[in-house]
């Protein structure tokens, strides 16, 4: 089952994120610090599977936008990276070009507030 999902770029600042449980804003903020941190520090040639805590984490990057899937230890990690993978290209069929877009169409909803 999957925990939360999160958009994160490079600077390790998170640009989207849902959580499918409940989770208190404190704790949020810590878990999504060191999930980035773990992510961010790996390199290319790393598996994209992290084992972490009571969880799974599987993610992919994308230009400079990591996407990050939290689940429990039961789920199937190539199924939640191919869904990664289905979920970017459903957004690029609406919105072109969006692996480069994205980051641009999140800024902008998060400064024009």
């Amino acid at each position: 089952m999957i925990k939360f999902f999160l958009m994160v770029n490079k600077q390790g600042q998170t640009r989207l994120s849902k959580y499918y449980e409940h989770v208190d804003i404190n704790k949020r903020t810590l878990l999504e610090t060191e999930v980035i941190k773990s992510c961010l520090s790996r390199s290319n040639e790393q598996c994209s599977f992290i084992e972490y805590k009571d969880f799974k984490l599987i993610y992919r990057q994308y230009a400079a936008l990591f996407i990050v899937v939290g689940v429990n230890d039961t789920e199937n990690e190539m199924a939640i990276y191919e869904f990664i993978h289905n979920f970017v290209e459903v957004l690029d069929e609406y919105f072109s070009r969006v692996v480069k877009n994205v980051y641009s169409l999140l800024s902008l909803v998060y400064y024009s507030q």
